[in-house]
């Protein structure tokens, strides 16, 4: 009898054991199935990003969530600079993203390419000195990370690095399927976008001088004064013409032309804010939209548009010295109408300033207009 009873506490105590056991594996399935609900959501929403600047504020914003991290940083291999450069130009606050880091090449990811076979992902413990290029900010307190290629067609892109404070996140004994499958995804959506935004660079820029074209500074005019309406600050418009610049073609040759024009470009540049817009109309001549910038700091900026031109000879590939000069009319919009459409006063706004060019022309060149 004795023996008996103690055999139904033994088969109770074993059912319990197997209650709990198969709670303990219910829990975790249900956990699983919710971490793969939030995954498969995060990837939708980078699939659905289609700008740069949406799908780096995407994975920042979500991808420490989702996988419940306590860094990411995403690296970029951008030998020249070409993507920081036209994602500059396309208006993206780089700036808004610190843990976006650029490379100068794949190398310095410091991913093992040996036997020719692309690298894996590497988990190991936090070492702030050697993992610094994917962890650049000081004060870090993570105790494991995993720094993960991003490749396509066997070429490295970047690197995905995510960084946690518990030691036992990720060790090299943990399997990598998960985060190859996550970086994946991050690679061709990067790739989709990056290629995107590097087309409609092109199609915007003007291919001789590298700075926008006509096509570009229209739309932009037009969302400017949108915003200055909103806000209430001025808009100037410089339009800048190369004095005789015809003879420079006829006496030297049009690749020289090509030359001065890309100069001229670069002289302009220099003397503008990352805010402002340049853009260069047709043949010898150029517009510039000054943000938040009155009559007198437009004329301002305009003079010494001017003084870089005519004080510095420009020097042909060929050794000759050549003097240059431009003519640049000035007109600023800062009483708006707000019943006329904003097609009509951007346009009024740059035939202004075309005016004042002009008045500049016929006023002996190698000078400033302003109209008010």
């Amino acid at each position: 009898m004795h023996e008996r009873g103690a055999s139904v506490r033994e088969l109770i105590a074993e059912n319990e054991a197997l209650r709990r056991q198969l709670n303990s594996l219910i829990d975790q399935a249900e956990n699983n199935h919710a971490i793969m609900m939030r995954h498969q959501a995060f990837d939708l929403e980078i699939v659905g990003a289609s700008t740069f600047q949406e799908l780096i504020g995407t994975i920042f914003r979500l991808l420490p969530v989702v996988s419940d991290l306590d860094a990411v940083t995403l690296s970029l291999v951008d030998t020249g600079a070409d993507i920081h450069t036209v994602m500059t130009n396309l208006g993206v606050d780089l700036a808004a993203f610190p843990n976006l880091l650029f490379h100068d090449d794949a190398e310095s990811l410091g991913f093992d390419w040996s036997g020719g076979r692309p690298p894996r992902p590497r988990l190991m413990p936090f070492d702030a000195a050697a993992q610094r290029h994917a962890f650049p900010q000081p004060g870090t307190d993570l105790a494991s990370v995993a720094l993960v290629p991003l490749l396509r067609n066997k070429r490295l892109i970047g690197g995905l690095n995510l960084g946690s404070r518990d030691p036992a996140r990720f060790t090299p004994l943990l399997g990598t399927d998960f985060v190859e499958h996550m970086a994946s995804i991050i690679a061709i959506c990067l790739e989709n976008v990056i290629s995107n935004e590097m087309l409609k660079y092109i199609g915007l820029t003007d291919a001789l001088t590298g700075v926008y074209n006509r096509r570009y500074m229209d739309r932009r005019l037009l969302e400017e004064i949108g915003r200055a309406r909103r806000q209430a600050y001025r808009v100037s418009c410089m339009y800048i013409d190369i004095d005789w610049f015809k003879q420079v073609n006829d006496t030297y040759g049009h690749q020289a032309g090509d030359d001065v024009l890309r100069e001229v470009a670069a002289r302009i540049k220099a003397e503008l804010r990352m805010s402002d817009a340049l853009g260069r109309f047709g043949g010898e001549e150029f517009v510039v939209l000054l943000i938040d910038a009155d009559l007198d700091s437009a004329s301002m900026v305009a003079q010494r548009i001017r003084a870089s031109v005519a004080d510095r000879p420009f020097v042909l590939p060929d050794g000759q010295s050549l003097a240059l000069s431009v003519s640049i009319g000035v007109a600023t919009l800062d009483d708006f109408e707000r019943d006329h459409a904003i097609e009509g006063v951007a346009q009024q706004l740059v035939a202004q300033a075309d005016q004042a060019l002009y008045q500049a022309k016929e006023g002996g060149r190698n000078r400033v207009v302003a109209r008010s």
